[in-house]
């Protein structure tokens, strides 16, 4: 069984590209977890211009602890790798962070944050804290169409993000509910969802990261949020292409 498992992934594995060879091994997931994104058009305009700002919202999931938390978790390793991968292109990712905040909250102060960095793109990290604390999904989707709906009305583009994978909570909490309301979401908007959910659960599944016990050890909780932001990096630039050739001014 496991000798078939092994011969399943190497068949599944990324990298697809020439950007994803230049990340470490160890973060190569399956094809299908990074397909079928919808276009980025504001993001391929910013960088057609040279210039690209991004805002990543999110709660705990999106830091990490400790005095240099914050440069190791994923929306720093997510500027790390856009600017090698976008060389040329000035990039400016901004992280809006808070413990335990929902998505209502989040879009309650949306529009300030937005008109005060003026992003091409936000990142939106969302649903854990409301499978925590048993949230009306509906409420949870509306507070996601009403993020998205800022957002583009600043000339933003939206990436959803949803919640972890944890072997320890995956049974405690039902995070499949606020999956499946930000998938629907997603596709009703026409916005790319990255699946970090899956994508992490693939992971512990095939053993590359020790998700159980060991998942509040920093050193494996630095290497996924490493792997996390390279991942966006590359999902985020091929949502970007799909929007076709930008020129400065259009």
């Amino acid at each position: 069984m496991k000798i078939l498992l092994a011969l399943l992934a190497a068949w599944l594995l990324m990298p697809a590209s020439a950007a994803m060879a230049d990340q470490p091994g160890e973060c190569a997931v399956a094809q299908p977890q990074l397909e079928h994104v919808f276009p980025l058009p504001n993001t391929q305009r910013a960088i057609a211009s040279k210039q690209l700002t991004v805002l990543v919202l999110g709660s705990g999931s999106s830091t990490l602890p400790g005095p240099k938390g914050a440069d190791l978790a994923y929306p720093m390793r997510l500027q790390s790798a856009l600017r090698e991968l976008l060389p040329g292109v000035t990039i400016k990712v901004a992280a809006d962070i808070k413990q335990h905040r929902t998505a209502i909250e989040t879009v309650k102060l949306l529009n300030k944050t937005l008109t005060d960095l003026k992003p091409a793109l936000v990142v939106w990290q969302t649903g854990t804290v409301e499978a925590m604390q048993g949230i009306d999904p509906d409420q949870f989707s509306q507070a996601l169409d009403q993020g998205i709906n800022i957002a583009r009305s600043t000339g933003a583009d939206v990436l959803l993000v949803n919640a972890q994978y944890s072997p320890r909570t995956e049974s405690m909490i039902g995070l499949s509910t606020y999956a499946e309301n930000m998938r629907w979401v997603a596709l009703q908007h026409e916005v790319p969802l990255f699946d970090r959910f899956e994508i992490m659960k693939f992971w512990a599944d095939l053993g590359t990261f020790d998700l159980t016990g060991a998942a509040n050890k920093l050193d494996i909780a630095t290497r996924v949020h490493n792997c996390i932001g390279w991942l966006l990096a590359d999902f985020a630039t091929d949502a970007a292409k799909q929007s076709g050739p930008q020129t400065e001014g259009r």
